[in-house]
């Protein structure tokens, strides 16, 4: 599972940079391969559907298979609910949606994301049942503070983005469904970056992967790092092509790096 997961997560951030994009979100229409007659959901109840199953695969771990004699495996859990239930929150409250998704791209992000999450817990279960030795190097708490910043820096430009498509939205008429909905972010890290979400966001797994210290963990990590950073280029990438005026020294995902 550890090779698997790195493969898949890896090869999709390959197909962002090449230009075959997951359709969702701005990347909605771009070759998709989408059925004319395929079942479509609004953005926010495709997002429901995407992180409600991993959600609630964390929450059981947590709350039926608590293992409190194991401090490692109820960090990790309560990680992976805190993480999931954020996206829910978000969802509900916070992001704003202009568009839809195919129902068929949702249930599949929605069965990858439980897939990872269950084999996670899964993992961190068999340390526990085949009686492991602890890591010699702990690195529990410095995982426990990377996942709270990461997803801290996660949420805050989830919001600052959230008042970008507020404010976008209220522009007139004239203008063209995509001028209306997307304008270049700004504030936070966005001065620098086109995706610091995503960048916290790997923070975040980092975080996890230090509180788990499992070869999944980090191999989930790596692979997601690799999604990331590609469609953090295709974003990137994206707004260079629609603003004529888009600053050159604005990265794709680390400040003056990449």
């Amino acid at each position: 599972m550890s090779v698997f997961s790195f493969v898949v997560l890896s090869n999709g951030g390959i197909s962002e940079v090449r230009g075959k994009h997951m359709p969702y979100s701005k990347f909605l229409n771009y070759n998709s391969g989408e059925s004319p007659s395929q079942i479509h959901v609004s953005g926010r109840r495709g997002m429901q559907i995407a992180y409600t199953p991993a959600f609630l695969a964390a929450l059981t771990s947590l709350v039926f298979f608590p293992r409190y004699h194991d401090f490692r495996y109820l960090l990790v859990s309560s990680a992976l609910t805190i993480h999931f239930l954020k996206r829910l929150l978000e969802v509900q409250f916070v992001h704003k949606y202009s568009g839809g998704m195919g129902l068929p791209i949702a249930v599949r992000i929605s069965l990858s994301y439980l897939l990872y999450t269950a084999t996670m817990i899964y993992t961190q279960h068999q340390t526990i049942t085949q009686g492991l030795p602890e890591p010699p190097i702990d690195l529990k708490f410095p995982g426990i503070l990377l996942f709270l910043f990461g997803i801290s820096g996660n949420f805050y430009h989830h919001y600052l983005l959230s008042t970008m498509r507020s404010s976008s939205s209220s522009q007139s008429n004239s203008k063209s469904n995509d001028d209306k909905d997307y304008k270049i972010p700004r504030g936070g890290l966005f001065e620098l970056v086109v995706c610091p979400h995503y960048l916290f966001e790997i923070i975040g797994f980092v975080g996890v992967s230090c509180i788990s210290q499992t070869m999944y963990a980090f191999s989930f990590t790596v692979g997601s790092a690799f999604y990331l950073t590609g469609r953090s280029y295709a974003t990137r990438r994206w707004y260079l092509s629609k603003f004529k005026h888009f600053p050159q020294t604005i990265k794709a995902l680390i400040p003056y790096l990449l």
